[in-house]
């Protein structure tokens, strides 16, 4: 083993029912959240390979919590997996327990540690290269709504609180904007004002669920295209990773989501807002590949929700950029001065580009569910 890490995952390495002698640990991956290590062991059979993530505490304050849902969900899964004719290990993510049989180990450090079976013959890409790569993560994704269409959300425990309650996060807004902590309000006006002339788009999902016109849904709530595993060879979706957001919530927040980051080809900081918009075509790839992934559990609500839901994600995520930089960038983290600020007004303009573009929108989502 590779001494450099070894202090680090020592008795993580050592608590869970990894098989084999421990031959090498290495970093792997690229999550922003977790620490991921990949790990191989021998014995007289063969070689074997396994994740191993710390669990980032900071962010999911109730580990215990976050894996019931993770492991219930993952079970769940793999029962529709082999129930489909499918193969369960490849198709779902499989927790290797502690030697004690637990889901997760905490060292003495304080920090809480998974493993999970590594799936062979898999790759992840972080890039949309072209509509292709969006389609197939659309189909992905509406896949993990049809295969999950049938648990029960509300069992699950909320490892975000509030994660996409817009109305609380337009409060939280709106309180940044009077603290005005780090002095930048005189410089946000017109964003402000953006934002504000957008309140009633906030309660929208949020009073739809709260009605019970859209059901309440299992989702991921980090539906972009490297936390999908794709088969090394068709390049084809074949497992959903990354499980640690999953909550009850709107199918549209996990399609809102995917459009956010997927529908354009700017960068989330991009400084030339000419280069920002919604791509007609990414739109139409994503969309089509979700509904036909969802394969009909999606009701006749959702569907023609689907471009709101994706404009209220985005201005969400707008607002949340924005009360982050009035608040002095403390929660997002930044690598140069007035990133928070790029970051807003790419959103704010995919959102202004989205309203221009409705009607487009609309019938794009039509023609998809061949409405």
């Amino acid at each position: 083993m590779e001494n450099k890490y070894l202090d680090i995952v020592k008795e993580a390495v050592e608590a869970i029912d990894f098989k084999g002698d421990i031959v090498e640990v290495k970093p792997f991956g690229g999550g922003h959240i977790n620490d991921t290590f990949l790990v191989v062991t021998e014995n007289a059979e063969k070689r074997e390979k396994y994740i191993l993530q710390r669990i980032n505490h900071d962010i999911f304050k109730n580990v215990e919590k976050l894996m019931e849902n993770y492991c219930n969900v993952c079970d769940y899964l793999k029962d529709v997996v082999e129930s489909r004719g499918g193969n369960p290990l490849r198709e779902a993510i499989t927790v290797v327990k502690t030697k004690d049989g637990n889901s997760f180990v905490k060292d003495s450090k304080g920090n809480y540690w998974r493993g999970i079976l590594f799936i062979e013959n898999s790759i992840t890409s972080e890039v949309i290269e072209c509509k292709e790569d969006l389609y197939k993560t659309g189909k992905a994704f509406g896949g993990f709504q049809n295969m999950l269409s049938k648990y029960k959300a509300e069992t699950l425990f909320e490892s975000i609180p509030n994660f996409h309650n817009t109305k609380e996060r337009f409060k939280s807004f709106l309180e940044a904007v009077e603290k005005d902590a780090a002095g930048r309000r005189s410089e946000v006006e017109e964003d402000i004002k953006f934002i504000l002339d957008r309140e009633e788009d906030t309660a929208v999902l949020v009073d739809l669920i709260e009605s019970g016109e859209l059901p309440l849904r299992v989702t991921h709530n980090d539906t972009k295209i490297g936390n999908i595993l794709l088969d090394k060879d068709t390049k084809e979706g074949i497992c959903i990773i990354d499980l640690d957001t999953v909550m009850p919530g709107l199918s549209l927040y996990d399609f809102g989501d995917a459009i956010r980051s997927g529908s354009t080809y700017a960068a989330e900081d991009e400084k030339d807002l000419d280069k920002v918009y919604v791509d007609l075509e990414l739109f139409e790839a994503f969309t089509k590949g979700f509904i036909e992934g969802s394969a009909g559990v999606l009701t006749e609500k959702e569907i023609e929700m689907l471009p709101m839901g994706a404009k209220v994600i985005i201005l969400e995520q707008g607002i949340r950029f924005l009360g982050d930089y009035l608040n002095g960038d403390v929660y997002y983290k930044t690598s140069y001065d007035k990133q928070n600020l790029y970051r807003t007004r790419t959103q704010l303009k995919l959102v202004a580009d989205m309203e221009k573009k409705w009607s487009k929108l609309n019938e794009i989502v039509k023609m998809c569910s061949g409405v």
